[in-house]
C-alpha cells in the first residue's frame, strides 16, 4: 500500500513539472553521419587549395585545426606539435595556474626569431644550479650573468659539453663556462635576416645580440632558423613565438589563472566549460575582456544561436559548438542534453556570421570527411 502510495505522489510530482516547462517541439536535426557532400564542378587541384582561417584579427592559423583542452590531449608537447603545422594546441586547464603557466612558457620557448626574455643564470650560482635548469626546462646552453638576471651584463654561456654533473656539481659556473671573448656577439638592433645572415656564414650556433651596457638583449640560434625551414607554416606571433592557448573556467582561482598565463605569453584565452550558455562564463569573458583588451578569447561549449548571440554580446572573438558530440563524451549520457552536431554547427554558425564571429566545431568529427561537412 505505501509503495503504490509513493508511485502515484511521484507520478503526480512528475505531472506538475512538466506543466511549469515550456511545450515541447520537436525540429529535425543532423548530424554528420546523415549528410554527404553532392560533388561539383571545380578549377582548383588539391595542391592550390588554401585552408588557412583566423579565430580574430589577430590570431590567424594556417590550418584549421585545433587540439582539445583536455589533460590526455594537450600540454606543450602537443601545442608545439599543432602550432609547428600551423594550427593552434589549447593547454588544459586541470593544472594549477602555475604548472599552467609553465607548459605555456615551454611551448613560446621552442622555436623563436629573436629570443628576447632567455633563461639565464649566475656566474655564482653552482653547476647544479645549470643542471637543474637544463632538466626543468630542457635548455642544454646557458646565457651567463652578473646575477642571473638580464639587467646586468653577459659574461659568458655554459652549455651541456662544460661540465660532468658527477664531477663538477659543486663547482660555481664562472669556473667551466664558455668566457665572453669567445662567443658569438653582435650589436643589439640588427634585423632578424641580418642576424640570421650573419649566423649561416658563420660556424656558431647561437648569436648573442649585446646592447651597449653589455646586457644581454636578444639571442637568435641556428636551430630555430632551420626549424622554420622545416616548417614554413607554423603558426606564429610577430615576434616569431609559437602561437598558443590556454584553458580556463569560472572557477574561484579564475583572475589568478588569466593573470598568469597571459603573463607567460598565452595568444588564446578559451572559456571552456560543459555548458558555455550559463552566467559563470559569460562573467567570465566579460572579466578577460575588460581587463585584457586585445588578447583573442574564445567561449564555449554551446549548441544554439541563441547562446552565439550571449557570448558574442560578453565580448568572445569565436564560439566553440558542441555539447557531448564526441565519442568519449559523456554529457549527453548523463543530462540527456545536446543538439546533433552538424545542425548544431549550422545554426550557429549562420547566427555568428551575421553578429561577425567565428566558429569552431568541437568533437563528433571521427573522419577527414567529417572536418570537410563542418567547414
Amino acid at each position: 500500500m505505501k509503495e503504490s502510495v509513493k508511485i502515484l505522489l511521484n507520478i503526480k510530482i512528475q505531472i506538475l513539472y512538466y506543466k511549469n516547462m515550456t511545450q515541447f517541439t520537436f525540429d529535425q536535426a543532423l548530424t554528420f553521419d546523415d549528410v554527404l557532400l553532392t560533388p561539383q564542378y571545380s578549377e582548383v587541384l588539391p595542391y592550390q587549395t588554401n585552408v588557412q582561417t583566423a579565430l580574430s584579427d589577430t590570431v590567424k592559423l594556417n590550418i584549421p585545426v585545433m587540439s582539445a583542452a583536455m589533460d590526455t590531449v594537450t600540454e606543450h608537447k602537443m601545442a608545439i606539435a599543432m602550432a609547428l603545422l600551423g594550427g593552434l594546441g589549447v593547454i588544459h586547464k586541470n593544472l594549477n595556474p602555475d604548472e599552467q603557466a609553465a607548459e605555456i612558457k615551454k611551448v613560446k620557448r621552442y622555436e623563436n626569431g629573436f629570443i628576447t626574455d632567455p633563461l639565464v643564470i649566475s656566474k655564482n650560482a653552482s653547476i647544479a644550479d645549470a643542471y637543474e635548469m637544463r632538466t626543468k626546462f630542457g635548455y642544454k646552453d646557458i646565457p651567463v650573468t652578473e646575477d642571473g638576471t638580464l639587467e646586468t651584463p653577459l659574461v659568458g654561456f655554459i652549455t651541456a659539453s662544460s661540465y660532468f654533473i658527477s664531477r663538477h656539481a659543486d663547482l660555481d659556473v664562472s669556473e667551466r663556462m664558455i668566457p665572453l671573448q669567445k662567443l658569438f656577439i653582435a650589436n643589439d638592433g640588427i634585423s632578424l635576416s641580418q642576424a640570421q645572415d650573419l649566423l649561416e656564414e658563420s660556424s656558431y650556433s647561437k648569436l648573442l645580440l649585446v646592447g651597449a651596457n653589455g646586457r644581454l638583449k636578444a639571442m637568435v640560434t641556428r636551430r630555430d632558423i632551420e626549424k622554420k625551414r622545416d616548417f614554413p607554416d607554423s603558426a606564429t606571433c610577430e615576434d616569431g613565438k609559437l602561437m598558443c592557448a590556454a584553458a580556463v573556467g569560472p572557477a574561484k582561482n579564475m583572475e589568478e589563472r588569466v593573470q598568469k598565463v597571459i603573463e607567460a605569453g598565452a595568444d588564446v584565452i578559451v572559456v571552456d566549460t560543459a555548458h558555455g550558455h550559463s552566467k559563470g562564463v559569460g562573467d567570465t569573458v566579460k572579466y578577460v575582456r575588460k581587463n585584457y583588451p586585445t588578447v583573442t578569447i574564445i567561449g564555449g561549449n554551446i549548441a544554439t544561436p541563441e547562446a552565439v548571440e550571449f557570448l558574442a554580446e560578453c565580448g568572445v572573438d569565436a564560439v566553440k559548438v558542441g555539447i557531448g558530440p564526441g565519442s568519449i563524451c559523456t554529457t549527453r549520457v548523463v543530462t540527456g542534453i545536446g543538439v546533433p552536431q552538424l545542425s548544431a554547427i549550422k545554426n550557429c554558425a549562420d547566427k555568428a556570421k551575421k553578429i561577425g564571429i567565428r566558429v569552431i566545431a568541437d568533437g563528433g568529427i571521427k573522419l577527414s570527411g567529417d572536418a570537410a561537412k563542418a567547414i
